[in-house]
């Protein structure tokens, strides 16, 4: 674990590549850093195309020095007698067969790992990142249907009230007592013409 945490820290991108510096793998291989470019001078034609190895400009060195000092406080070791020259992960499976040691090919065998490795996790990270995404834009959509839905259950509710209102209001007027019209009594019995009778 500590090997891949060890390459993996030197590992860098830069033209939209991951890439390794020479100088750290030559400090990986065991050998000098003018040994490992004097090997890959030598058979040049195994690196061509920037798909291989690509030699940095003086800007993306003081980029990538400038960035190197802000995550772990590095110091300028100097300036460089050659181009720093990077290599792609087929450029680093290309230097076993030029540097031809023991040594070379298990370290290669090492940064290979190391390169699937990041790339399964950059993969595996991408897809996380778009299945959270999903899942924010699923519970942004929920919440917005939630207000929606409380209004609707307001909007109802105001008008179940309004209505409940009115079938109280409709209960009370038929319950108020409607007062009779009182008739006189007509009284019982005959009449009498005791008046009549008399004249």
């Amino acid at each position: 674990m500590n090997e891949v945490m060890t390459i993996q820290n030197r590992i860098f991108e830069i033209r939209g590549q991951r890439v390794m510096l020479d100088r750290d793998l030559a400090e990986l291989y065991g050998v000098e850093t003018k040994q490992l470019v004097r090997q890959v001078k030598r058979n040049i034609e195994r690196f061509e195309g920037e798909d291989f190895m690509f030699e940095l400009t003086n800007q993306e060195y003081n980029t990538l020095i400038t960035s190197l000092r802000c995550q772990i406080g590095t110091s300028n070791r100097g300036g460089n007698r050659y181009g720093i020259l990077a290599f792609t992960e087929q450029g680093v499976s290309m230097l076993s067969s030029v540097l031809r040691s023991n040594t070379a090919i298990k370290v290669n065998r090492a940064i290979i790992r190391t390169f699937v490795a990041m790339r399964n996790y950059m993969a595996t990270s991408a897809i996380i990142t778009a299945e959270l995404a999903e899942i924010k834009a699923k519970l942004a959509l929920m919440e917005k249907n939630d207000e929606e839905n409380m209004e609707a259950v307001n909007d109802l509710s105001e008008d179940i009230r309004s209505e409940l209102d009115n079938i109280y209001e409709a209960i009370a007027a038929l319950s108020i007592k409607q007062p009779k019209t009182v008739e006189k009594n007509k009284p019982i019995g005959f009449k009498t013409l005791t008046s009549n009778n008399n004249q």
